[in-house]
């Protein structure tokens, strides 16, 4: 990680800075809806959950980056796009709404900024487990742990794919898209394959605890988060 005195001096030092209350700003508004017995769960067009707490978190969101950082776009999953700057926000209020209707901890807020189309900064909040991560193209990636307390992460130093943990996305997802005979050899070659949820085997990978992650059918509000903490990992 960027030494502390030079970080403070990097372009994209502010922006972290407001990333990380964003996502404060975020989990002030999901965390209070997890488990609410008035959570209101709609059907999207593509069957997808959801529910007030996605719409608000987004709106939430939307208002805090449109007062601070004006110039800026937004692309957020509920609510589309709005501006054309070069530098643009990418929100997913909720990744993991169907696990946050049925209860279930593992969702989080994914906040990633990309410049011309890349991404170079991401946050990941996950209040209901009271973790998050974030990264930054040159400053390194950090993690606060459920003790409130930060540390630098860095990916595994496992080489080999027989000793790699890994995980991926559903076995019936695999058989939709008529992989199932390539999920069945990696599978044997690997040490063990999970199927953990959504963006947390990525931290893990960034963490170091997991070796490798994919899935199918992800959109960019899905990712953009997850490439910079990850790459600076």
């Amino acid at each position: 990680m960027t030494d502390p005195a030079d970080a403070a001096l990097h372009p994209l030092a502010d922006d972290l800075t407001f990333a990380l209350e964003l996502a404060d700003l975020a989990d002030s508004i999901s965390h209070p809806r997890f488990r609410a017995t008035d959570l209101v769960v709609s059907m999207k067009p593509d069957m997808t959950h959801v529910t007030d707490a996605d719409k608000a978190v987004e709106e939430g969101l939307r208002e805090s980056i449109a007062a601070n950082r004006p110039g800026d776009s937004i692309f957020g999953e509920e609510f589309g796009t709005v501006g054309d700057s070069r530098r643009q926000w990418i929100i997913d209020p909720i990744d993991g709404t169907a696990n946050f209707v049925r209860g279930v901890p593992v969702w989080t807020t994914l906040i990633a900024l990309a410049v011309d189309g890349v991404p170079v900064l991401g946050v990941v909040s996950a209040p209901a487990l009271a973790r998050r991560w974030w990264g930054a193209t040159g400053l390194g990636a950090g993690t606060r742990d459920i003790d409130g307390s930060q540390r630098r992460i860095r990916v595994s130093g496992v080489a080999a794919l027989a000793d790699a943990s890994v995980s991926l996305s559903g076995l019936d997802r695999f058989e939709q898209a008529g992989k199932l005979e390539n999920y069945l050899e990696l599978a044997r070659a690997v040490w063990r394959t999970r199927d953990y949820s959504d963006a947390w085997p990525y931290m893990m990978v960034a963490e170091g605890v997991v070796d490798v992650a994919g899935e199918f059918d992800l959109q960019p509000y899905d990712m953009a988060a997850l490439f910079p903490i990850v790459a600076e990992a």
